[in-house]
């Protein structure tokens, strides 16, 4: 077969989809990809980029970073903890779309504040979403460089926030 590795990403697709009680138009509809490329994808013919991985998360209502790990774009041993993490964050239904994107926001600064950062920025938490519910200024993010002004940032905004 001339699979690219997504195999398991195709048969668990599939999977989801039946689960979901879609049909592949249904769920390619929802998705807003076309019918015959979310088949090739589920056959394991091509390999779908982040951005169509997490509209068909969204379609299917399941974690992005589960599709992700199985296309190969997170490593699944550095980032298991933070992938099962993230999925039962998305997976709680006790908490609205808007409350899970903000908890998530959390959990990523304190993962960056330990060191830990997060895969490649590929979840579905995106900055301004609920930054100003965590009580920041307004101020950018510091991604590399700065790292004193950085900490010095990250702890005024950890004694604010009670």
């Amino acid at each position: 077969m001339a699979s690219l590795n997504v195999g398991n990403l195709g048969e668990y697709l599939r999977e989801q989809r039946r689960n979901a009680q879609l049909s592949l138009r249904q769920l390619a509809d929802a998705a807003g990809v076309s019918n015959p490329y979310l088949s090739q994808i589920e056959r394991g013919l091509r390999k779908p980029s982040a951005e169509v991985l997490q509209q068909v998360a969204k379609a299917l209502r399941i974690s992005a970073e589960t599709l992700y790990v199985r296309a190969g774009i997170l490593d699944a041993e550095r980032d298991r903890d933070e992938v099962e993490t993230r999925a039962v964050i998305l997976a709680d239904p006790s908490l609205n779309e808007r409350q899970k994107q903000v908890l998530l926001q959390i959990y990523e600064s304190f993962r960056k504040e330990n060191g830990l950062g997060t895969g490649e920025g590929a979840g579905p938490a995106r900055d301004g979403d609920g930054a100003a519910d965590q009580g920041t200024g307004g101020g950018s993010s510091t991604a590399g460089g700065g790292d004193a002004a950085g900490s010095d940032t990250d702890a005024g905004r950890r004694r604010t926030a009670g």
